[in-house]
């Protein structure tokens, strides 16, 4: 299956490809020459998960019912992920370079660059083409109503954005991806896909995704702390961002947020930039009424605040990828070996 000590005649050690595949997303981000010829892992998973849904989701059917075949949907996808991460790893078992195919994966499946643009994105449509430009570039990365969104709406919504997705775009990935290998890597990001397409509270899909919703967020569990953590970290190393603040906020406040997990590296966040975040905003849905992490904080977000989370975002990515290479050096000295079902 999977292990963490490189085994076999053409083994690439799988903390180094995360590392490398972390480099490459960092320097390069994703590559749209690649994507021109190959459609990427997400949209794959997207656009079948989506036929499905319309076979499968139909609006005449019992709520029970509908949670059925949401739940029949689930497992299909899961079973496909793992099906097509075993074979990922049996090819880079049988091949001299079949671990460049699991680099590519890797590499396709981690979102620090793109989080990190698509942030300043916003920062920089409302340095130069105000709140109109804002709430643009904003609408790309959160599911709210940004037509309700003022300037500091719009900038507080950049900076929960960032937050957020770094939980579930970075670390997240990284973490299943060490823990299960390419299998790991691609049942995290359809459980992720299919939340972020079915998970929703709505009239169609709240009893439809309610498992694809539930799995998502068992499978952030741990990954969401360890980001606010790794938030807390960063802390010390960007100036005007308090630390101790950071983790206080986040043990304080995690909790009040609808998200069982969101609420940890937003909490760090808030905490770190002096920032009220989370509270009341409004979706295509209607308004959604939430308490305020980091209540005593500022309450006006700013285009500043934006590059603030920004820097924040790199020092924890940077430390995500210090942190595998120090599991690396761990395991490398105690030559502690993970064989997994599938290797045997």
């Amino acid at each position: 299956m999977f292990s963490l000590i490189a085994s076999g005649p053409h083994a690439v050690d799988p903390l180094l490809l995360i590392l490398a595949a972390l480099a490459l997303d960092a320097l390069l981000g994703d590559s749209p020459l690649v994507f021109r010829i190959l459609p990427h892992p997400v949209k794959i998973v997207g656009s079948l998960a989506g036929f499905l849904e319309k076979k499968l989701n139909r609006p005449r059917r019992h709520a029970m019912d509908r949670a059925f075949r949401g739940f029949v949907l689930l497992m299909l996808m899961v079973g496909l992920a793992l099906a097509a991460g075993i074979g990922v790893e049996k090819v880079k078992q049988s091949f001299v370079y079949g671990w460049v195919l699991e680099l590519a994966l890797a590499w396709m499946l981690i979102a620090q660059r793109s989080l990190f643009e698509h942030v300043l994105a916003v920062s920089r449509a409302l340095k130069t083409k105000g709140l109109t430009g804002g709430r643009e570039a904003v609408s790309h990365i959160v599911g709210r109503d940004v037509k309700q969104l003022d300037k500091h709406g719009v900038a507080r919504a950049a900076v929960e954005s960032c937050a957020e997705n770094f939980g579930d775009g970075v670390v997240a990935p990284v973490f299943w991806y060490v823990l299960l290998g390419v299998p790991g890597l691609l049942l995290y990001k359809t459980v992720n896909t299919l939340d972020s397409m079915i998970g929703h509270k709505t009239e169609r899909y709240r009893a439809f995704g309610v498992t694809s919703a539930r799995l998502d967020d068992l499978m952030n569990l741990i990954p969401a702390r360890l980001s606010g953590l790794l938030f807390v970290l960063a802390a010390f190393f960007v100036p005007t961002a308090n630390p101790f603040k950071s983790f206080w906020v986040m043990v304080r406040d995690a909790r009040k947020h609808r998200s069982p997990n969101a609420g940890w590296p937003e909490g760090a966040m808030a905490g770190a930039l002096g920032l009220s975040l989370s509270g009341p905003r409004h979706y295509p849905e209607g308004p959604s009424n939430e308490p305020w992490i980091g209540r005593e904080l500022r309450a006006r977000a700013t285009q500043q605040d934006i590059r603030r989370s920004l820097y924040m975002l790199a020092v924890g990515c940077f430390l995500n990828a210090v942190l595998v290479g120090g599991l690396w050096l761990l395991l490398k000295g105690g030559q502690l070996n993970l064989t997994f079902p599938w290797q045997l």
